[in-house]
């Protein structure tokens, strides 16, 4: 057994009504979400460095390992700071891993 009316004039009276509440509900959804998305905390640009290449040492000698946002923690400490333009060439033609939790090429525009 249905609980919808069996008649067409009451079936399109319910229909009216959900459109309009479904209508009701995506406004209020687009409202929250532009209230939180307000109080999301913004990251601050880092005062030092915009971006750094990050070198692990293999034989006593540097090997360049990965670019990082310059105030990543997980950078090694023997580093090299780099340009915008620089960072994006490491990344993109250079063969140089983003790090995978600052995630310098989701900064820099690049796709994965």
């Amino acid at each position: 057994m249905s609980e919808l009316p069996p008649d067409l004039p009451r079936l399109r009276t319910l229909e009216h009504w959900l459109v309009l509440s479904l209508s009701q509900v995506r406004e209020r959804i687009a409202e929250v979400e532009t209230r939180e998305a307000a109080l999301r905390p913004v990251r601050p640009r880092p005062e030092g460095p915009g971006w750094v290449l990050s070198f692990l040492r293999e034989g006593g000698r540097p090997v360049a390992d990965s670019i990082h946002i310059g105030d990543c923690r997980l950078a090694a400490r023997h580093r090299r700071p780099l340009s915008r333009d620089e960072a994006r060439q490491a990344l993109t033609d250079g063969g140089i891993r983003a790090c995978d939790i600052c995630r310098p090429d989701s900064e820099l525009g690049i796709l994965d």
